[in-house]
């Protein structure tokens, strides 16, 4: 049995590394996928995906520019703690149609129903002054970010792979090996 992921990009292309998760989507939308597994580049249609996790997902792979204080470039496997969804307000989680808060989104995709079961970040330190909304924005990425995408897809693979045999180990646990 595969498990339901959705993998997708999120950033602004004009904000230079914030494109990165776009930029991983790119390459992996350049593959073919079971019908179990959906890869978007949603960029920061905020409400898109909004709609796109209410689809009953077991698994999201959310691909982003992460900025924790590390060197530009550097690759973060996080499992997202799903209480600071819980504790949105309403106010707080209302509905972006041009923009992308992650969490905001996954707050108003719960409100609507979505049932979350995992949830995985796929992060890139980003050089911060690639990234500043108030900046004169620039197009591409830098180069420490560009070498860390085909990083991102191969533990993008990892991480698939591995959910995919955990699936599959418990539905023969469920089965009794049938």
């Amino acid at each position: 049995m595969t498990p339901r992921i959705l993998v997708p990009g999120i950033g602004n292309i004009f904000l230079g590394d914030d494109a990165f998760g776009s930029e991983v989507a790119r390459l992996l939308l350049r593959r073919s996928w079971p019908g179990s597994i959906r890869v978007e580049d949603f960029g920061i249609r905020g409400f898109d995906l909004t709609l796109a996790l209410t689809d009953g997902y077991d698994t999201v792979i959310l691909i982003d520019a992460t900025p924790r204080g590390g060197q530009p470039g550097t690759l973060y496997t996080i499992e997202a703690d799903l209480s600071d969804i819980d504790d949105m307000s309403p106010e707080q989680a209302g509905v972006e149609t041009h923009g992308m808060n992650p969490v905001r989104v996954l707050a108003v995709s719960k409100s609507m129903g979505a049932l979350f079961r995992k949830i995985f970040v796929i992060g890139c330190e980003p050089a911060l002054e690639t990234i500043d909304p108030d900046g004169p924005g620039e197009m591409g990425l830098s180069v420490p970010v560009r070498q860390a995408v085909e990083e991102a897809v191969t533990l993008i693979d990892c991480l698939i792979a591995q959910l995919t045999s955990e699936a599959s180990r418990a539905q023969m646990q469920t089965t009794g090996g049938i």
